[in-house]
């Protein structure tokens, strides 16, 4: 869970208006953040944001639990993001199977080139943050959800569970899906953002790297890939762990992968959409002006002024 919820939960106690005003800061940010990494749309963030927390104000002062504080907050605002229902621009329509996010054999030999060239070229810099949250939006909304609540708003699976209405063994599906079809996103987009102008000019093809006469990859690799979430989040039992690790230490084409592959979701766990600045005081004042009101508790007069 993320610290700001916590932190939040536990100014909401204070019933002071300095520590209301912090905690309503904290979950504003909060909202915006899921809401724009869920359908990244500014204006409909904003509407979420405010829409959300105003109605959940007569809810805070009964919540005390980090916990649930966080399963209400994040299920009210994926519901109204759904509600909204305006996809993002190139997200497809339909869940992803896993053969379509498998890698091929020419994608893999790319990733043993890279990971050979320089450990340092997967490194995210802070100006393609953007180009993240665009990969983000390009994956099935019902793998999306999943992917933003686990590994960016760092919500457990029973959590990730609770919110979308799910068992935990169609959240963890749902979940590995989703990092290996950001993965694919992100490769895509960071390639096309670092191709060079004249590479637009036409080139001679290079030959494309076979592909085994099954045209998939090896079953001990495909068995693998299939279950990477498990081995990267410590799932699996210890004896198959074991089993894993030792076909990953004797295969180059897993082992360039799995790196890939956890390189994505750090990146993912990386990714922050603050609010807008020059509406997020504003905001923060009506709401914790309102907050004060239901409380029964005077507002300070610099908050009364501040509309």
């Amino acid at each position: 869970m993320r610290p700001e919820l916590i932190q939040a939960a536990e100014l909401l106690q204070h019933d002071t208006p300095e520590a209301v005003e912090q905690a309503i800061g904290l979950l504003q940010n909060t909202v915006y953040s899921f809401s724009m990494k869920l359908c990244g749309h500014p204006e409909d963030a904003e509407d979420t944001t405010q829409e959300v927390l105003y109605r959940s104000l007569g809810h805070l002062a009964r919540i005390h639990d980090p916990q649930a504080l966080a399963v209400w907050l994040y299920t009210v605002t994926r519901n109204r993001c759904w509600r909204m229902r305006r996809k993002p621009a190139n997200a497809p329509s339909r869940t992803l199977s896993l053969d379509e996010l498998m890698p091929d054999d020419a994608e893999l030999g790319r990733l043993l080139q890279d990971a050979a060239a320089s450990p340092e070229g997967n490194v995210l810099h802070a100006e393609q943050h953007h180009l993240l949250h665009e990969a983000v939006l390009r994956i099935p909304a019902p793998l999306r959800v999943v992917l933003v609540l686990h590994d960016m708003e760092e919500l457990n699976t029973d959590q990730v569970a609770q919110i979308l209405g799910l068992q935990q063994g169609t959240v963890r599906v749902r979940l590995h899906r989703a990092r290996l079809a950001v993965r694919k996103e992100m490769s895509r987009v960071l390639e096309a953002a670092s191709a060079k102008p004249e590479a637009a000019a036409p080139q001679e093809e290079k030959p494309r790297r076979s592909r085994s006469k099954s045209g998939k990859q090896p079953a001990a690799c495909r068995e693998l890939f299939a279950n990477l979430s498990e081995y990267l989040d410590g799932r699996v039992e210890p004896r198959t762990c074991d089993q894993m690790r030792e076909h990953i230490e004797g295969c180059p084409s897993c082992v360039a992968f799995l790196r890939d592959l956890r390189t994505a979701i750090d990146r993912c766990r990386s990714l922050e959409v603050p609010c807008d600045q020059a509406i997020a005081p504003r905001l923060r004042s009506i709401l914790t002006r309102e907050y004060l009101r239901m409380l029964g508790m005077a507002v300070p007069e610099r908050l009364s002024s501040n509309v």
